[in-house]
Parts: structure tokens; C-alpha cells; sequence
């Protein structure tokens, strides 16, 4: 059993209340937007961290981290990346990569909306976490934690906080 915490969209800054929301994480992910080295060198002095980079992180991060990345979490097949959309409106490329994959969770990022859907169609569950950091759109900052047991998802959290 794994718990995980989820977030995306730190843009250069990691809330301390979202470090202590996951405090009790076996593992931290991140779908890209980091925005500055010192974001992912405190997370990954924390926690076991991973993560992709996004479409405003640097030549740096882009070295430290893939643009998408698949792997194994317990039985659970995961692809992370940053633009990823969602069921019945994937970005380009991607309903083809879940197709030939089959994950059964796909992590993305980049709308700084939070969102849970489940695919139907591909059997896959599909999260973004919404946007942690101070800068776009949003009006509340969001990050998620669940577990993965064996082959099952389960106990979604979604923590949300003010602008920062």
C-alpha cells in the first residue's frame, strides 16, 4: 500500500500547509509547472518525489524530469504528464499513448482545474490535481492525495486553499 500525494501547477512556489497536507505520503508526485529547481529540491528532501516537467519549466527542470513518464506504482499502471486534458478531450497525441499503454490512472496537469474522471471507453482513471502555486487563473489552490493498494485506487482527498 502506497499513499500518494498529487499536485501540479506550483509555478515556482510549494505552500507549507500543502507539504504538511502530505506529511503522511509514502511518495509525491508532481504533473509539471514546477517553475523553480528550489520547488522540487524541497520536495525531494521530503519525500519520495517524481515528477514531469511542464510547458513553463526551464532547461534545468526539463533535465531532472521527462516530459511524460509511465511506470509501475503496486499493481497500478500510471502515465503522468503536464497537458494531458481529460475523457472526451484529450491533447494531442495523448488518447493515442493511453490507448497503447492502458494505464489504469492518467495524472495530468496544465488547465489549473481539478478534476477526476473516469474513462470508460480506455478503463482509466484519470486525475489533475489542479494548480498549487500562486500565479494564473485560478481562485483556489488545490493538491490531492489517494492510496493505491494492490491493484486498487481509493481514498481520494482533495485539499483546497486561498490564492497564497
Amino acid at each position: 500500500m502506497r499513499k500518494i500525494g498529487l499536485l501540479s501547477d506550483t509555478h515556482g512556489w510549494i505552500d507549507p500547509q500543502i507539504v504538511e497536507f502530505f506529511k503522511d505520503c509514502d511518495e509525491v508526485w508532481h504533473c509539471g509547472d514546477i517553475g523553480d529547481y528550489r520547488v522540487f529540491e524541497k520536495l525531494e528532501a521530503d519525500f519520495n518525489f517524481s515528477a514531469v516537467y511542464g510547458n513553463i519549466d526551464d532547461y534545468y527542470t526539463r533535465r531532472q524530469y521527462p516530459q511524460t513518464k509511465i511506470f509501475m506504482c503496486e499493481g497500478v499502471k500510471v502515465v503522468m504528464t503536464h497537458i494531458g486534458g481529460y475523457p472526451g478531450k484529450y491533447a494531442p497525441g495523448i488518447a493515442a499513448l493511453l490507448r497503447k499503454e492502458r494505464p489504469k490512472l492518467f495524472l495530468c496537469g496544465h488547465s489549473h482545474i481539478a478534476k477526476v474522471m473516469y474513462d470508460k471507453n480506455l478503463e482509466c482513471l484519470c486525475i489533475n490535481p489542479g494548480a498549487a502555486g500562486r500565479y494564473g487563473f485560478h481562485v483556489v489552490r488545490t493538491a490531492m492525495r489517494f492510496v493505491i493498494d494492490g491493484s486498487d485506487i481509493k481514498d481520494l482527498e482533495i485539499a483546497e486553499y486561498g490564492r497564497g
